[in-house]
């Protein structure tokens, strides 16, 4: 597995900017989890233990994206465009 290959990581300025306790962030971490664990499936496609943690970081993921977009539906349509993790359609 080749580590942080393709995986958008966050620079050390927007670090020290961004509080890590924000949802914005946690999310973004998330998505860099997603992002390495599917990676490691893709090589190791048996290894159930893993499957079950990436689906798991997937479920928090979707928590905290829902969470969001009902109290600040601005911050969401960023952070969804930001990632590309969804359609551009929201409800």
């Amino acid at each position: 597995m080749i580590k942080n290959s393709f995986i958008p990581v966050i620079s050390q300025k927007k670090k020290k900017e961004e509080n890590p306790e924000s949802v914005e962030f946690q999310v973004f971490n998330f998505h860099n989890k997603i992002l390495r664990l599917t990676s490691h499936l893709e090589l190791h496609p048996k290894d159930y233990l893993s499957q079950r943690g990436l689906h798991i970081i997937i479920g928090k993921r979707q928590r905290l994206l829902s969470y969001l977009s009902k109290k600040n539906k601005i911050r969401y349509k960023k952070l969804i465009n930001q990632l590309g993790i969804r359609d551009s359609q929201i409800r």
